[in-house]
């Protein structure tokens, strides 16, 4: 069952028109957002990014936060999933004809639910691999816009060399991975890009900038380079899915020896207990 423009609809009835700009032009944006035990997790934190993604991208906001909340409540029903990723897409609308420029009309709303199913920290311990490629992204990274060709191209590099991840560079900085967060730790302090244009602001980056200040971490939110990421103790990502993940080699090449420090395990503990608090 998903939700498209005020109905819940079987996913395999749900169809749009030819003319919607979300379908010619990815003219559109979207949130991802964890459900634990049936309870959305930071709800408000997620509706505000998606509220400034929508103001960016100059298309109104078809709903109220109560009216969202009342919607995503009623999707998750639909399902017997205790832990749920919720999928919401706002694109501008249906157009008269294709053009480049738009008018005012009305957005074209659509919401998905699936089965959440964070790997467990034994699996996590195991350790993840993951490339590096220059960020030939545009220059609006921090709109979660459903325009994504250049992240899909990435992806699918990571597919075909069996990474996990995407680390993105841009003038020899870290910017982010193609679907994640990326921190470093070294010498007992956190790394991580810093927000604005060039990177997407994750609410779990948020978390675990959160959970390293109640682990007793220092938090250095400044851009560090290639060279500092492969000479790191410890590298993470971080995104609403993968929650943290520890990576272990990068481009072939191993951090930390292949281990996990001691320092993830720490932060991602404690980004267990606040899923639940």
């Amino acid at each position: 069952m998903v939700f498209l423009n005020g109905e819940f609809i079987p996913k395999d009835q749900a169809s749009i028109s030819v003319m919607d700009r979300g379908f010619l032009f990815g003219d559109g944006v979207y949130e991802v957002i964890p459900v634990y035990n049936n309870q959305i997790f930071r709800l408000d934190e997620h509706l505000e990014r998606l509220q400034n993604s929508l103001d960016s991208t100059h298309i109104t906001n078809p709903y109220k936060k109560d009216q969202w909340q009342k919607i995503l409540l009623e999707l998750l029903k639909h399902s017997a999933e205790k832990n749920q990723s919720l999928y919401l897409q706002v694109t501008r609308g249906v157009d008269s004809i294709r053009k480049h420029s738009f008018d005012e009309l009305t957005a074209t709303v659509f919401i998905e639910s699936n089965p959440l199913i964070p790997k467990t920290k034994t699996e996590l311990e195991k350790g993840y691999c993951a490339i590096t490629q220059p960020d030939f992204r545009w220059e609006r990274c921090d709109i979660k816009a459903t325009s994504l060709l250049a992240n899909i191209m990435y992806s699918q590099q990571a597919k075909q060399h069996q990474a996990e991840e995407v680390i993105l560079h841009r003038d020899d900085q870290i910017t982010e991975g193609a679907t994640s967060n990326v921190f470093i730790i070294k010498d007992n302090t956190l790394f991580t890009h810093p927000t604005g244009k060039h990177i997407l602001s994750g609410i779990t980056r948020d978390l675990v900038l959160e959970s390293a200040n109640a682990c007793s971490i220092q938090v250095n939110q400044t851009a560090f380079s290639i060279t500092d990421l492969m000479a790191a103790d410890e590298v993470w990502i971080s995104s609403s899915t993968r929650e943290i993940m520890p990576i272990t080699k990068i481009d072939n090449q191993l951090i930390n020896k292949g281990q996990i420090g001691e320092h993830w395990s720490q932060v991602y503990d404690h980004y267990q207990q606040l899923k639940y608090a």
